[in-house]
């Protein structure tokens, strides 16, 4: 890491944001200045103290060198509001929504992955979507060595995901459940308590019947891989845990890679942890990826019905590795590069 200190703005004091505060704070990230914004002025407790949090406007970001945005996304996102202004006033922005992800003049990262890919920056990166984040570290070291040829996925996500409003419902409904009363639907179509709902955001016509995080995992992972043409396919379900979501992957190759050729590119792989003893029932659990930094994949094994084939489960906290740690690693990343 570099011996100069900047000036980091964290744009958002809800769940990502706090968690961007403290992961900036544990990872020592060189900083002479933390400015935290959101809608409005006030003191709030994060990352274990008392903190101002300054309203965002186009002049807090003066003197800013860094700004880290926690991640609204549709029309009024923060980053739609702040973050190409903040570029041509010099500072350097890592956007965790998704408002600009596809947009050809930003890069898509995940470090460990494609790193190179900061060095064509123009002020602004673009952290991926949670899922396909935890989705693309599982396959990457195995895409290197064999060529993904297909991927299936299907996801059992976090009410975490939907941000302070979906861990109030499931909680609301969680005690209704028991002492009876309304259910308050939060976020949700349906009530998350007891239940499994295959839908995660809006519908979008350019893929019919397709939500749109489905849609985010295959172009954004096509992005990622710079491999516009790779066939995946999604389906995203929205369960009743807490954080960390979990994924069922099926991935076909090139070539054939054995299950222990696999577990060996994993082990080997920044940032990836390999938890695969199914005959002790040892394999990754969404509550052991709570508050952990890794993307866990376990349960390898060849696909029978298809060549060059196999299967995963991964689980990874989406908040961290799926949004505030990925976010900071980008901006650590850059300064190791030289880039800032």
């Amino acid at each position: 890491m570099s011996d100069k200190e900047y000036n980091v703005a964290v744009v958002g004091a809800g769940l990502v944001g706090r968690r961007l505060v403290s992961i900036l704070e544990q990872r020592r990230f060189p900083m002479a200045e933390l400015r935290i914004l959101a809608t409005s002025s006030r003191r709030q407790e994060i990352a274990g103290r008392e903190r101002q949090v300054i309203e965002a406007c186009d002049e807090a970001f003066e003197g800013v060198d860094i700004a880290l945005f926690a991640g609204t996304e549709g029309e009024t996102g923060a980053s739609r509001l702040y973050g190409w202004k903040a570029v041509e006033n010099g500072v350097f922005v890592v956007d965790n929504g998704g408002d600009f992800r596809m947009d050809d003049r930003v890069p898509l990262v995940i470090p460990e992955v494609n790193s190179r890919a900061l060095f064509s920056h123009k002020g602004f990166i673009a952290n991926p979507n949670c899922s396909t984040i935890q989705m693309v570290m599982a396959l990457a070291p195995l895409h290197l060595a064999a060529g993904l040829k297909r991927v299936v996925v299907s996801t059992y996500q976090a009410v975490s995901g939907t941000g302070q409003a979906g861990a109030r419902a499931l909680q609301q409904q969680r005690e209704a459940a028991v002492h009876g009363g309304d259910l308050d639907l939060g976020p949700y179509p349906h009530p998350i308590v007891n239940n499994a709902i295959p839908q995660v955001s809006g519908l979008r016509e350019r893929f019919p019947g397709y939500y749109n995080e489905e849609i985010k995992m295959i172009e954004e992972t096509r992005k990622i891989f710079d491999y516009p043409h790779l066939p995946v396919t999604a389906t995203c379900v929205r369960v009743p845990v807490e954080n960390s979501h979990s994924e069922a992957i099926n991935a076909e190759f090139e070539r054939p890679l054995t299950v222990q050729e696999a577990r060996e590119l994993l082990e080997a792989f920044d940032g990836v942890v390999v938890v695969d003893d199914p005959a002790r029932s040892l394999y990754p659990l969404a509550a052991d990826a709570d508050g952990e930094d890794a993307v866990y994949v376990g349960r390898i094994r060849i696909d029978p019905s298809r060549p060059n084939t196999l299967d995963l489960w991964c689980a990874c906290d989406n908040l961290r590795k799926g949004a505030a740690l990925n976010t900071v690693q980008i901006a650590e990343k850059a300064v190791e590069m030289g880039l800032l």
